[in-house]
């Protein structure tokens, strides 16, 4: 493993880069306050910006370290903060990384949530050295499923009512995908 942190990430549109404390009017406005983008995630919706200021000021800290990887998504055509996308769990032992995203609801439906994960997924295998990479979905939360899957992750279960939405109490069912280095390897030699 080679601990990398989160190093700046380009692609076609977008930039990844780590947050800043100046970042939160984006992504209050963007997302954290936004009751739709924020149903299936595993934190509740922020109800004013003062949370959001201070948890990003946190990131920006918390960036320094070569073990955290975590990435603003930003436009590149106009540099506004559009999403984030994180490694909130991962196993250095067995070299494994969960990943978990969301992004601002102007932005979905034009691969832009695909092209941020595969370049999170090239970094994470293909520079850190991770085995696995995995990641959860509700599976009412499609569009996400589908996300995992253009970028060759696997269905390899459902853990049913494996997770209480903060949004709104109901338990709902949870796909788990996974895409391992050797098939990661198989796709890049197919590009």
């Amino acid at each position: 493993m080679n601990q990398l942190g989160s190093r700046v990430l380009t692609t076609q549109r977008l930039i990844l880069r780590p947050f800043r404390a100046t970042d939160a009017e984006q992504a209050f406005s963007g997302w954290m306050g936004d009751p739709a983008v924020t149903k299936y995630l595993t934190w509740e919706r922020h109800e004013s910006i003062f949370l959001t200021r201070q948890l990003l000021a946190a990131w920006e800290q918390e960036a320094k370290l070569l073990t955290t990887y975590h990435w603003a998504i930003v436009w590149r055509e106009t540099g506004v903060v559009i999403g984030d996308i994180s490694v909130p769990t991962a196993d250095m032992r067995s070299q494994w990384a969960e990943v978990a995203y969301c992004l601002s609801r102007a932005f979905w439906g034009r691969g832009i949530m695909t092209e941020a994960l595969m370049a999170v997924i090239d970094f994470l295998i293909g520079k850190v050295g991770f085995l696995r990479i995995e990641a959860k979905h509700a599976t009412e939360n499609i569009a996400s499923g589908r996300v995992m899957e253009k970028c060759g992750m696997q269905l390899e279960g459902v853990l049913r009512k494996g997770h209480r939405l903060l949004s709104t109490g109901e338990l709902v069912d949870i796909a788990i995908r996974a895409i391992l280095r050797e098939e990661w390897e198989a796709r890049k030699a197919l590009q």
